[in-house]
């Protein structure tokens, strides 16, 4: 019990990097998917606004069809905000947001859509951002399109 709670100890105490290094979408690879994903639901017949945002939340790319809806493109922005800030994909956080659930709070905070088509784009291990999307004519359809984008581009973040 002594050494336990020694290296416990001992760990917490030491020095932490003064510099920190992480994984990123580059600018490129992010709008490559989000015309990805864009594609994919033009072909399934959907007008969609599509977001990625980094790790951070940050915005990176959006795009939106020309008959998509006005209300779109924040929606796109909300779900993949949403993804990256609660690392969970928005179509798994439906039911733990439920009122009655503890996590029911959460639906009312600033720029948080909790409706599925945001999903985390994540290699390696490295939460590197997610996407959004709205506009299909629900949750399954507007995360299919998500998921097209990624696949477009997995290849390119595996490496």
């Amino acid at each position: 019990m002594l050494a336990a709670t020694l290296a416990a100890w001992t760990t917490a105490a030491m020095p932490q990097e003064a510099v920190v290094t992480y994984k990123a979408l580059s600018p490129d690879t992010a709008f490559e998917l989000a015309r990805a994903a864009l594609q994919a639901c033009r072909e399934r017949g959907y007008q969609v606004a599509v977001a990625v945002v980094d790790r951070f939340g940050q915005p990176q790319a959006m795009l939106r069809d020309q008959f998509a809806g006005p209300h779109t493109p924040p929606t796109a922005t909300g779900k993949a905000f949403t993804a990256v800030t609660f690392r969970t994909n928005t179509t798994d956080l439906l039911g733990l947001t439920q009122p009655g659930q503890p996590q029911f709070g959460i639906r009312n905070l600033p720029n948080v859509v909790i409706i599925g088509g945001g999903l985390l784009v994540q290699a390696g291990g490295s939460l590197l951002g997610a996407v959004g999307v709205s506009g299909a004519p629900g949750g399954a359809e507007d995360d299919a399109c998500a998921r097209a984008g990624i696949e477009a581009v997995q290849d390119k973040l595996d490496l």
